[in-house]
């Protein structure tokens, strides 16, 4: 059964066919036995699918260079891109550069930021974000990965995230779905997200990190959910060893399908 005429094509119908091993008894999804050329293959593969399914994906936190990105991409820890994305332009109208962040109204900044939570540490971070940029970078963000993880708050992840979308450097966003999605596509069984951005580095393409990363946090978000993913209405199926850890009905599947709309809120 295909989805809804009135939605997106996020899946493609599949056959029917029947849970993996690895999800019927809990296994890891990883096959030790599989060549690496095999898995370089099945992954580019589902890369490939994944464009297809998601055309759309593409960086939800809205900014106009690189300092808003930089701001806005360390404000979303623990809340919503659409929750920084109502904050942003206020507080973009008051502090419009790292020089007017550095020496920010702690009261005032704290007030913008309350409705992204953790409100108090993230006007630590980011007044300490512009005070790190003028004082080191002439309060300029930093196209390099070397300079920009030395700044206040801002890790691989974060720096990734403002190469790839601001300066056009390949990047490889290993967020929470990302890592979850690539263990589940029995790429990798490492936790650490440093090492997982490794093991990805090596299966897909540099120029396509960027891409790839959007394309997998949509799939996460709206698709291959955590606590019940929609293996039956699942694009990526005949390739994943997960296949079956969520309802393979199709019907029952598609209904778990979620919206842009309803997707954004994770």
């Amino acid at each position: 059964m295909s989805a809804p005429a009135s939605s997106p094509a996020y899946a493609r119908p599949i056959r029917a066919r029947r849970p993996t091993r690895a999800a019927l008894t809990g296994a890891s999804p990883f096959d030790p036995g599989e060549t690496p050329l095999a898995r370089t293959r099945r992954a580019r593969r589902m890369a490939r699918e994944l464009a297809v399914i998601h055309p759309d994906a593409q960086c939800e936190l809205d900014f106009t260079n690189p300092f808003e990105l930089l701001v806005a991409t360390v404000l979303s820890a623990q809340t919503t891109d659409k929750m920084v994305n109502k904050v942003t332009p206020t507080l973009f109208a008051r502090y419009p550069d790292a020089v007017a962040l550095a020496g920010a109204d702690r009261e005032e900044l704290e007030a913008i930021l309350k409705p992204t939570g953790f409100f108090r540490a993230k006007a630590n971070s980011v007044m300490g974000l512009g005070q790190a940029l003028v004082e080191r970078f002439d309060g300029e963000v930093p196209d390099r990965l070397a300079d920009l993880v030395t700044l206040p708050g801002v890790g691989r992840k974060t720096a990734n995230v403002v190469l790839g979308n601001a300066f056009g450097v390949p990047g490889l966003t290993v967020d929470t779905h990302v890592g979850r999605l690539v263990r589940r596509f029995g790429w990798t069984e490492e936790e650490d997200p440093v090492k997982v951005e490794a093991e990805i580095a090596g299966l897909i393409p540099k120029p396509e990190w960027t891409d790839f990363s959007h394309r997998v946090i949509f799939h996460g978000r709206r698709v291959c959910h955590a606590k019940k993913a929609a293996c039956g209405a699942c694009g990526l199926a005949r390739w994943c060893p997960s296949f079956g850890i969520g309802p393979v009905d199709p019907e029952v599947a598609t209904a778990l399908v979620k919206t842009p709309a309803a997707s954004d809120t994770e």
